[in-house]
């Protein structure tokens, strides 16, 4: 009786340390694991946007994340010169541009390039003007190490945010940790652009069934769609070549015909292919009266000029995007060929596309600002 109650005891013993044993790994993998989401933020858009987003799997949208995010979109200790934040290029007011041809940085040294739209970037996978950043984490990065954007303080950033009595605690409750990593910042960052969703314009309504569109708008939103058949007798102005879609985007990279003789290379100098030359992305047209100046360069002042760009002065290259050529309205035509009334009735057409919603929204404001 003794020796079975030793023997039980024995096993007992070596029971208990099994549990220990597969304890205490548990717990160094979950010390190892990425952190648990518990409270995953709800992304709401149309079906008509389609669902091929780009979310990667290890930084999925939370509350926590998002909130975390908005609160570095609008935080100036994130630049050396601590005044200036990605709100500073990125105005909400301006769907999320900042009104410039080039924006100035901490040392007032212009950008290369025009601030872009932040609308809509849960569809986006390549960003900047010639594509060079693969996703939003990536995208994050670069402008907080340029040397003329944010002053390249990134890695003093990530101390001074780490001293900061709310910051340790965002961090913990957005990824299981309180500390402050440029990944993480990125990350959180990448959370909160990935909910400016711009989806409530009068097109939208429109489609939705909600809104009746002006005899001019709907005149401008047939030109917009269709390509000119000259031979056929269709008019057209072939912008859904490029901005189709109900997102008015397209992820396409285009020589619209701004220079023979391109000042800058886009995409070419990303990739080393002639035939890239001038190309750039296309961008997306909500909002687009907000948005101006317009293109790279921010060369064109109003919608009215950009019409008479595309209207009148392309400009022939090798590297020319097929889309923009020979597509005249009028048979024999050198030109596109709209009348006043044509350009007019587009412009109206993409005023349509401007969503006073996104613009207003709360959630997308400066949460450093107590608000009214």
């Amino acid at each position: 009786m003794k020796s079975i109650i030793m023997q039980i005891e024995s096993h007992y013993k070596k029971f208990t340390l099994l549990l220990v044993f597969v304890a205490a790994l548990i717990l160094v993998a979950a010390t190892n694991a990425d952190p648990v989401y518990t409270d995953p933020y709800k992304l709401e858009y149309p079906d008509y946007f389609g669902n091929r987003i780009s979310i990667p799997d290890h930084n999925p949208t939370t509350k926590q994340g998002v909130y975390l995010g908005r609160m570095l979109f609008y935080e100036t200790k994130l630049s050396s010169s601590k005044t200036i934040s990605c709100a500073s290029c990125h105005q909400q007011k301006l769907a999320f541009t900042d009104g410039k041809a080039f924006s100035s940085g901490i040392n007032n040294v212009p950008t290369k390039r025009n601030s872009m739209s932040l609308a809509n970037l849960l569809w986006v996978r390549n960003f900047f003007w010639d594509g060079r950043a693969k996703g939003l984490e990536a995208q994050a990065i670069i402008p907080l190490n340029d040397a003329h954007e944010m002053g390249a303080y990134l890695d003093k950033a990530v101390k001074d945010l780490q001293k900061t009595k709310n910051y340790p605690a965002l961090f913990n409750d957005a990824f299981g940790s309180p500390d402050v990593t440029k990944d993480r910042i990125a990350m959180a960052i990448a959370q909160f652009e990935r909910t400016l969703i711009s989806a409530n314009s009068p097109y939208d309504k429109y489609l939705r069934g909600e809104y009746k569109p002006t005899a001019a708008e709907l005149n401008g939103m047939e030109m917009f769609m269709n390509s000119a058949e000259a031979n056929k007798n269709i008019r057209g102005a072939s912008c859904a070549q490029c901005h189709g879609t109900p997102k008015i985007y397209m992820e396409l990279f285009h020589n619209n015909g701004l220079d023979s003789i391109p000042k800058d290379l886009g995409r070419e100098s990303l990739t080393g292919m002639a035939n890239d030359r001038g190309r750039f992305r296309v961008v997306t047209l909500r909002n687009i009266e907000l948005t101006a100046p317009y293109m790279h360069d921010g060369r064109f002042k109003n919608l009215e000029e950009v019409l008479d760009h595309y209207n009148e002065h392309i400009m022939p290259s090798k590297s020319l995007s097929v889309t923009l050529q020979n597509r005249p309205n009028d048979v024999d035509g050198k030109s596109l060929g709209l009348t006043a009334t044509e350009k007019a009735n587009i412009i109206s057409f993409l005023k349509m596309l401007t969503d006073s919603t996104f613009v207003n929204n709360p959630k997308f404001s400066n949460p450093h600002i107590k608000q009214k």
